[in-house]
C-alpha cells in the first residue's frame, strides 16, 4: 500500500515513522510513503502556501492551488474520474469524519490515500469540494495541524495490512477488533484460541510476570488453564472495562445472549 502526504513541514515526519510496526512495513516494503512539500508547489519566490480569509476574520487559510498541483503532480485523476475504491484523497481537518478502526479497516482495502495536511486557520473549502475525497478527523478536539492527525491515522491502517503485524490474530484480538479484520480464508483453519475477539468493544485486561507483584496478584483464572474459564472471564472483563470507559459502545457491539447476561449483572452491581 502507498501512502502520500502532503504538509508545509516535511521534516515532521522524519521521526513517526521510523520505528515499530510501521518501521519495520516501511523497511521490507509491505507499506511505502512519500512525503512531499507543499512549498514545492507555489509559483511565487516567497513559496506562499496562505493568504487571508475573505469576508474577514482571523487567522491565515491554505489556498488551492498549491494543494490542487500537489496532488495532480502524484499522477491522481480529477476527483470526477477517481475510482475511491482503488485510491483517495483525504484532507485532515478538525470538521470532518472522525476516524475509527471501522474506517481503518475499510480504507486498508486500498492501493493508495493522499493525506491533505491542514494548517493555520483551515483550507479553502475548495480543497474539500473539488479535490478531497473526504475529511477526517481523529477527535473531537483541534490540533495545530494534520501533520499527527496524518501519522496517527497511517499507523492505525498499516498494522491491518497483510504481514504488518507479527501474528495475525493481532487485529482481531484487540479493542475495536472484529472478524472483518481478517478474511475467511484467513481465519479459516486457524487454531483453537484461548482468548476471545473484541466484536467492536474494548479488550480484555493482559498480564504477565511476576504472578506477585508488590502484594497485587495476576487472576487465578488466567492461570488454571482452563480455556473456556479464561474466555468467559475475558469476555466479562471486556464487557465490564467498555461499561467502565466507553459505554457508548455496547449499543454498536456484537453482544451475545451471554454478553448480555453478564452486561446486565454488572450494571446491577454498579
Amino acid at each position: 500500500m502507498h501512502f502520500d502526504i502532503v504538509t508545509i513541514f516535511p521534516q515532521f515526519f522524519d521521526g513517526p515513522f521510523r520505528f515499530g510496526v510501521l518501521g519495520r512495513a516501511l523497511e521490507s516494503g509491505r507499506v511505502q510513503l512519500g512525503i512531499h512539500s507543499l512549498r514545492e508547489f507555489t509559483d511565487d519566490r516567497h513559496k506562499t502556501v496562505d493568504d487571508r480569509p475573505f469576508g474577514g476574520g482571523e487567522g491565515m487559510v491554505l489556498k488551492p492551488e498549491p494543494l490542487f498541483r500537489a496532488v495532480e503532480s502524484l499522477g491522481i485523476p480529477e476527483k470526477t474520474v477517481r475510482d475511491t475504491a482503488r485510491e483517495r484523497v483525504v484532507l485532515l481537518s478538525a470538521q470532518g469524519i472522525r476516524f475509527n478502526q471501522k474506517l481503518a479497516r475499510e480504507m486498508a482495502g486500498l492501493e493508495r490515500v493522499v493525506f491533505l495536511c491542514g494548517r493555520y486557520e483551515g483550507v479553502d473549502e475548495r480543497v474539500s469540494d473539488f479535490l478531497a475525497d473526504m475529511e477526517i478527523s481523529i477527535g473531537d478536539y483541534v490540533l495545530s495541524g494534520g501533520e499527527l492527525a496524518a501519522a496517527v491515522v497511517i499507523d492505525a491502517i498499516a498494522r491491518l495490512l497483510p504481514g504488518v503485524l507479527g501474528n495475525k490474530q493481532s487485529a482481531r484480538n484487540e479493542s475495536f477488533g472484529s472478524d472483518e479484520a481478517l478474511s475467511p480464508a484467513t481465519v479459516q483453519g486457524d487454531p483453537p484460541l484461548s482468548t476471545c475477539d473484541s466484536l467492536g468493544l474494548l479488550d480484555y485486561p493482559h498480564y504477565t510476570r511476576p504472578p506477585q507483584f508488590r502484594g497485587y496478584s495476576v487472576p487465578a483464572v488466567l492461570s488454571c488453564g482452563n480455556h473456556e474459564e479464561i474466555r468467559r472471564w475475558r469476555r466479562e472483563r471486556a464487557l465490564a472495562k467498555t461499561l467502565r470507559n466507553r459505554p457508548e459502545l455496547l449499543a454498536e457491539g456484537d453482544l451475545s445472549d451471554e454478553d448480555r447476561r453478564v452486561l446486565k449483572r454488572l450494571q446491577d452491581e454498579q
